[in-house]
């Protein structure tokens, strides 16, 4: 029996167990199996930064379905686009798969499929729970499922999702795990800062070496009650000098620090260095460059490997092969500043790259329909399909030229 046939099957018996008592996935409900252990994101705040950026500017992009650039809406697309699951809305399902394969290295999925093999709901789980692994017999991949028992899922109904796999891997690298010693560095000069900061000041008290017993007791009990009355009047008698006890503290030192330490998030998340300095922005000329970079460097892999997984998962062989396929618009992200926008619609219209209801849509407006939604040509601007010897002076010209 061929691998896909045995896949089917498989899917098949799975199906009938979620229809039954055998297979309940609401007896995961409101276990730690749904979410992350968010320990590390709750007391860092950098790498909290990094990745709600990432998982918030990913889950607000703008997800359909197309059929040779028309749109499409099917099943599977409403799924993806509307109703992953009973629970969560598209934003909340990318936002949690995102957060979980940046905290973690992987965000998983559960495919629920119908019982026409369409899927049904999109499940996130806790990748700590999965583990992947090559079938011997037949070299495919199944994911292992441990939390009140274990389960086996074929890798088509496993959405996954992840950061470098690195040499014969199967799952991605954690890259919290690869900041390890970035953040204990981190955390050890914030400690020692803080405990410095802490401190209460020390002063050394000088007094010549004829002061009697009683004398010397008499400057001490009084230079206490001054410093624990935290100010006021201190009587500083002949023979006595009061000096502060330097501290080894640099803020400068932990400024430092904290540069370095925004510098290597950024290089292991592969964000801009700008997005996590203090003056944002710092190096580009405008922000339509530095979200170019951040598109182009950031989301632009992030976004293949999303669309990859569900061109593959949620499309049968026959919709791929009529033209079907999922897509994240990225082009809100690059639309620039007004005068930017203004200047790059009017070189498409002129050019007759775009009609001006292509236009008006990408800036939400309603399309007018008619001429608007024919492309124009400069000549200056006539429709393309017009005839050039009906345009004005066209004829003239004509004439001219046979003469």
């Amino acid at each position: 029996m061929k691998w896909h046939k045995r896949a089917i099957n498989a899917v098949k018996a799975a199906v009938a167990g979620w229809k039954g008592s055998t297979f309940d996935f609401s007896s995961w409900a409101g276990r730690r199996f749904w979410g992350i252990d968010n320990g590390k994101l709750a007391t860092n705040e950098t790498i909290y930064s990094v990745i709600s950026r990432l998982a918030n500017t990913f889950a607000s992009l703008p997800v359909k379905m197309y059929q040779n650039y028309d749109l499409k809406m099917n099943q599977a697309a409403d799924v993806v686009i509307n109703n992953p699951n009973s629970n969560m809305t598209s934003f909340d399902f990318f936002n949690k798969i995102e957060v979980s394969r940046n905290e973690t290295g992987n965000g998983y999925a559960i495919i629920i499929r119908d019982i026409r093999m369409q899927p049904e709901k999109l499940l996130p789980i806790d990748s700590n729970y999965v583990t992947p692994f090559l079938n011997t017999d037949d070299g495919e991949l199944w994911y292992q499922v441990i939390n009140d028992g274990t389960y086996y899922f074929h890798n088509m109904n496993m959405f996954h999702v992840k950061h470098i796999t690195g040499t014969s891997r199967l799952v991605g690298i954690n890259p919290v795990n690869v900041l390890k010693n970035t953040l204990e560095f981190d955390k050890a000069v914030q400690e020692f800062s803080l405990s410095e900061m802490q401190k209460k000041d020390s002063f050394i008290l000088e007094y010549q070496a004829n002061v009697d017993a009683e004398k010397r007791q008499r400057i001490i009990d009084d230079f206490k009650r001054f410093y624990q009355d935290n100010g006021g009047i201190l009587f500083q008698e002949p023979g006595v000098k009061v000096s502060d006890l330097e501290r080894k503290y640099f803020a400068s030192d932990t400024l430092a620090s904290e540069r370095i330490t925004r510098s290597r998030v950024a290089n292991v998340f592969n964000v801009p260095a700008s997005f996590l300095n203090d003056n944002e922005g710092q190096g580009f000329s405008s922000n339509e460059q530095m979200m170019i970079q951040f598109v182009q460097m950031t989301l632009a892999p992030i976004v293949r490997q999303y669309e990859h997984e569900l061109n593959k998962k949620l499309l049968t062989d026959e919709d791929r092969k009529a033209g079907y396929y999922f897509k994240f618009s990225l082009g809100g992200l690059l639309r620039g500043d007004t005068s930017a926008r203004t200047a790059f619609y009017q070189m498409m219209i002129r050019s007759s790259g775009m009609t001006p209801d292509e236009v008006r849509q990408l800036e939400d407006l309603p399309p007018k329909g008619g001429k608007a939604a024919e492309l124009w040509i400069s000549g200056d601007m006539y429709p393309l399909e017009m005839d050039p010897t009906q345009r004005k002076g066209g004829e003239k010209n004509a004439t001219t030229t046979k003469q």
